[in-house]
């Protein structure tokens, strides 16, 4: 009970903010100052208004914001998201240009678990739409899963992957960005063991934790820090009485948001600071550049307290991707089992989160792939984020990522796709 009061108590300083902003904008902006102006109410109109949008945020899942795309063809066409699989913790979604030809190539992305939600990759699924069928895991906010779910630890979170590669068929291409590198990368090795007609044709790995130990940073020696015990004391707490999840054990969005902004607050306190000062001035917008990206930074999910605890544990701290010693439900997986599936690693030069080299020990433990089928890039001058999103991810390393799709597609080699136009709203 005490976790989830504390959990409850979370939610309800936030949604107190929420309130003080709303009040405070409501207030300052009332016709009858006009006739006394003050630049104290000015600001005090503009600190509300930002400050009511920060806190309302961060409990509601943003949009993917794609509704159309102009195709080739210089026509518009609408873009639907539709479900392929549901699951009680994440789904397989399939971003549908109405009206286009099927595209040859097809690619799952496999979206991080870890505090935001997959929209973050957005500017990714829209540089890939222009000549892909692109295919992206939606994973749930762990508040809103009923107890009765069950548990969602990183063994489960495999063979989520596994049914997903299964469901695509064996012509997918496989792009797993930052967390869910090593996990990725374990669910093709156990296809390769158990089903290896459903393998994907190929995988790119994407600035992932494969091997911690190989480049540490701040973030992947956190693990060495803590203990667990530590970890599930301060860390977890219970879903309160509001969402459907009540009772179940989670990693707080909220949180994982006050860990994030704690690593970097004076400049977040900057940003805020100039964008009240935007506001009072009648620059700012709904959708200007402070609000685009703090929109998606402050919209946090939950994360099931097993996935997180059992991710820190076996991942970071016992290494047993690294150590090629993961276990899935009883059965080793052995990385050695992928023969037939073409991986490229692809890094950051100044990525400070998952470092030049974490990433890259994926090739070293597939044994039993020729390295005619490995391929690697690091990204000159790129951060964590731009390897994925950003000019470096659409100027060098997406158009690398699909010749690298390209020249390992059946009968692909002589008919690689020209070049799209790009532009999708």
């Amino acid at each position: 009970m005490r976790h989830m009061m504390t959990y409850d108590l979370m939610e309800t300083f936030r949604n107190t903010n929420q309130w003080f902003g709303s009040t405070a904008r409501t207030m300052a902006s009332y016709p009858a100052w006009a006739m006394m102006p003050n630049p104290a109410m000015q600001w005090l109109a503009a600190w509300g208004e930002v400050t009511e949008r920060t806190f309302e945020r961060m409990v509601v899942k943003p949009d993917w914001g794609i509704r159309t795309f102009t195709h080739e063809d210089g026509k518009d066409h609408l873009v639907e998201v539709k479900t392929i699989v549901e699951r009680p913790f994440g789904n397989l979604i399939h971003f549908d240009v109405v009206g286009r030809p099927e595209q040859a190539r097809k690619i799952l992305l496999v979206a991080p678990m870890s505090g935001h939600y997959a929209t973050l990759l957005r500017s990714t699924v829209k540089s890939l739409i222009v000549n892909c069928e692109v295919y992206v895991t939606d994973w749930h906010n762990a508040r809103d899963i009923p107890v009765s779910a069950g548990k969602f630890d990183v063994e489960d979170y495999t063979l989520y992957l596994m049914e997903f590669m299964r469901e695509l068929g064996p012509d997918t291409n496989v792009v797993a960005v930052c967390q869910p590198v090593p996990l990725t990368l374990a669910a093709t090795a156990y296809l390769a063991e158990l089903d290896p007609d459903a393998q994907p044709r190929t995988l790119t790995l994407i600035g992932g934790p494969v091997d911690p130990d190989a480049t540490p940073t701040d973030v992947t020696d956190f693990g060495a820090r803590v203990t667990m015990g530590q970890l599930e004391e301060t860390m977890i707490q219970r879903v309160g009485f509001k969402y459907k999840g009540v009772g179940r054990m989670v990693y707080p969005g909220l949180l994982q948001l006050a860990s994030f902004i704690s690593m970097n607050g004076e400049r977040h306190a900057d940003a805020f600071g100039n964008q009240i000062q935007s506001v009072m001035r009648g620059q700012a917008s709904d959708h200007d550049a402070h609000n685009r990206f703090y929109d998606e930074y402050l919209a946090v999910m939950d994360m099931p307290a097993e996935f997180y605890l059992s991710t820190v544990d076996r991942i970071f701290k016992k290494r047993e991707i690294a150590k090629n010693t993961f276990v899935v439900h009883g059965h080793k997986v052995d990385f050695g089992a992928i023969t037939k599936v073409a991986i490229k690693t692809v890094e950051g030069e100044n990525d400070d989160i998952s470092a030049p080299g974490q990433c890259l020990a994926a090739l070293a433990l597939c044994t039993g792939l020729p390295d005619s089928m490995k391929a690697s890039h690091v990204e000159p001058g790129a951060g964590h984020y731009g390897i994925f999103a950003g000019k470096s991810w659409r100027n060098n390393i997406r158009p690398l990522v699909l010749d690298f799709i390209d020249s390992n597609a059946d009968g692909a080699k002589s008919k690689k796709s020209k070049p799209a136009n790009t532009n999708a709203a």
